[in-house]
């Protein structure tokens, strides 16, 4: 009996504990029926408003823009980052998250707006002749542009204008006819792989030369030298800039300092020399590196006896004809220059570079520097102490390589400017370019101007190109403005000595159209360190005025040689204090001083654009305190240890600095050729 209740009473339990679980089930259905639609409609809403009031304290605690170190490192962007740029460090009361206006852009044209009926053209003030070379440049500029507006149907594209008699496959000039043509060889198409120059000539005797800088004596005495220069040039990129010496060879039959002959090579890009490659009769040593397989520098007779040249070539012979081939017997040949003896000289462009051949015999080979490409290689000049009886080019290439833009510009949304927000930015950069730098633009959208501070529009940086010669250059450049969306067109002709008006005009944009707190001017070829920038400009308090730089203090004008000034251009002895053109800030009063200035014509123009900042600084300096801070990290001559930014950098050295800023974290210069 009692073994019978006992199993009724396990039953009854059983039973309850399954209904128990079998309502417990029913109530987690229930609640998980209400709570899910509950959770989509309010929790994640919450959290994100949790999530932003954090970061609305975290931004209200903040009194100005970029006002930490934080805020100016550079960090890595979202994998999807937004399609408008969100602003750090500006609070909103009303909403929740920062309101976000863009600025609608109508033109690409600076407005930037030059009265040439002031210019007074028969003025003799060293100041005014600037100003009469404006006038006509806008003029000028004026009818380009109108031109470019009103007939885009009817310009032929280069590619198409160009017939295969442009590009002639060789090319033959007696010496009479190079004479009349300046010395010069044009080569229309450029050079390609393989491509060889052979020039027949003679170097004539050794002249008196009095000129301290070749002689290095004293006055009243003088060296006998005879040399001559030959050079593959590239096209001009701006009316009164030289053109880039792609190769200059230039042997000194007579010897330089040396006392002995010399063969020296060099390039000039943008103006600036590079380090020159010497051959002076010894050969490159075995460890050296070389160009194609072949040495730079062949050795030859160091004391140039004719006399014991010709001997040890009579030695080898009759060596040769008594020990047989089995011994070796080292070769001395002379100099490969002697005055008054007719020569033969072949220069060809190989994988590494060019190689220099002369009768038959090779002599040197130069590697190929950054910043050309064998298609710029658009002339061949001689000059100097040579009589070129002919020249003939052949291998040419078939095509015209027409400066092709394609080649450079990457198409791709990634690299187009960030929209500009209808607020104040930090810092506005404004970029000197000429039309056809198509590639040293290009280098810089994929390197500094991807910084998250330009990403985010903290920082604006533009181009400022003025008007190119050439029409179909032109027409590019506005195709490319238009689709990247940060050129600004300065609507004149481009000059050397007119530069200084892009300066002018990226004061203009700065303060009224970005309306930025400080400004900064630099180059094409120029690499920044926009955080490094940003930190060193909020080292100063923001209510004073600003002027910062690579400073140069007590420079004297050059009166003679390349760089000369007349008296009338610049009748002091001493240039005012400025920070050298590369890479320079001023705050946003000094610009708007400028600009004001500019405006009411009573601005004083210098062809010299960052003497010219310094004269404009040291007059605003005379009514308002400026702090003027010189730093060497701005870097004029190219790239130094933790810089600032850096000077005549390539667009292959461009990359290769912020791949390395990428990856290192650190400021890194890339010296490679």
């Amino acid at each position: 009996m009692k073994r019978a209740k006992l199993d009724m009473f396990m039953s009854l339990s059983r039973q309850r504990s399954v209904q128990v679980l079998i309502f417990i089930g029913l109530v987690y259905v229930l609640m998980v029926g209400f709570e899910v639609p509950f959770v989509f409609k309010t929790g994640f809403s919450l959290v994100s408003k949790e999530g932003e009031g954090f970061a609305n304290r975290h931004l209200n605690s903040k009194a100005f823009v970029l006002e930490s170190e934080e805020d100016v490192e550079e960090k890595k962007a979202p994998n999807r980052p937004l399609d408008v740029p969100l602003r750090v460090g500006i609070s909103n009361q009303s909403n929740s998250r920062p309101e976000r206006k863009i600025r609608e852009m109508h033109t690409l044209l600076s407005n930037l707006v030059f009265d040439g009926s002031s210019v007074n053209m028969n003025s003799t003030d060293g100041f005014s002749g600037i100003l009469k070379s404006a006038k006509e440049a806008f003029e000028v500029g004026k009818k380009f542009w109108e031109e470019l507006e009103l007939h885009k149907q009817e310009v032929v594209p280069v590619e198409k204008s160009n017939t295969t008699e442009e590009c002639p496959h060789s090319i033959s000039i007696s010496g009479s006819e190079f004479q009349e043509k300046g010395r010069i060889l044009v080569l229309p198409c450029g050079l390609t792989l393989g491509s060889h120059i052979t020039v027949v000539g003679k170097p004539r005797k050794a002249h008196p030369e009095h000129d301290p800088k070749i002689s290095l004596l004293k006055d009243g005495q003088f060296l006998m030298v005879s040399q001559f220069m030959m050079e593959l040039q590239g096209l001009k990129t701006v009316d009164g800039e030289d053109p880039p010496r792609i190769l200059h060879f230039n042997p000194r039959l007579r010897g330089d300092w040396s006392g002995k002959p010399v063969i020296e090579h060099n390039t000039c890009y943008r103006m600036q020399w590079g380090t020159a490659q010497r051959c002076d009769g010894w050969r490159s040593k075995d460890n050296e590196e070389t160009v194609d397989e072949q040495v730079k520098c062949e050795n030859w007779i160091r004391d140039n006896d004719e006399n014991h040249s010709e001997q040890s070539k009579s030695s080898w012979w009759l060596n040769r004809l008594i020990t047989g081939r089995t011994k070796k017997v080292s070769i001395d040949w002379p100099f490969p220059f002697l005055e008054d003896k007719l020569f033969v000289l072949t220069l060809s462009a190989g994988f590494e570079g060019y190689h220099i051949n002369v009768d038959g015999r090779h002599v040197t080979s130069f590697p190929y520097r950054t910043g050309f490409a064998l298609e710029d290689a658009t002339g061949l000049w001689m000059n100097g102490d040579i009589d070129v009886d002919s020249v003939f080019a052949a291998s040419l290439p078939a095509t015209h390589p027409n400066f092709a833009p394609q080649r450079h510009l990457d198409m791709s949304n990634r690299w187009k400017a960030p929209p500009l927000l209808d607020q104040p930015v930090d810092m506005f950069i404004g970029i000197l370019s000429a039309g056809n730098h198509f590639a040293e633009r290009m280098a810089i959208r994929r390197s500094w101007m991807q910084h998250q501070l330009i990403r985010s529009s903290n920082v604006v940086a533009r181009f400022f190109v003025a008007l190119h010669a050439r029409k179909e250059v032109n027409v590019e450049l506005k195709k490319e403005a238009e689709f990247f969306g940060d050129i600004v067109i300065v609507p004149y002709m481009d000059h050397y000595d007119l530069v200084v008006l892009k300066t002018v005009a990226i004061c203009e944009y700065g303060v009224r159209v970005i309306s930025a707190k400080n400004i900064m001017k630099c180059d094409d070829d120029t690499f920044v360190r926009v955080d490094a920038v940003i930190k060193e400009v909020n080292k100063i308090p923001e209510n004073r005025s600003l002027y910062i730089g690579n400073i140069n203090y007590h420079h004297k004008p050059l009166r003679s040689g390349k760089w000369a000034v007349t008296y009338e251009e610049w009748p002091e002895e001493d240039y005012p204090s400025y920070a050298n053109g590369p890479g320079y800030i001023v705050s946003s009063d000094i610009a708007n001083f400028v600009v004001s200035e500019f405006d009411s014509h009573n601005l004083k123009l210098f062809k010299m654009e960052d003497v010219s900042m310094g004269m404009w600084v040291e007059k605003f300096n005379s009514s308002r305190p400026v702090e003027y801070v010189h730093s060497l990290k701005f870097s004029q001559s190219g790239c130094v240890d933790d810089y600032y930014s850096a000077h005549y950098q390539s667009p292959r050295q461009m990359i290769c600095m912020w791949n390395k800023l990428q990856q290192l974290g650190k400021p890194r210069c890339c010296n490679m050729r």
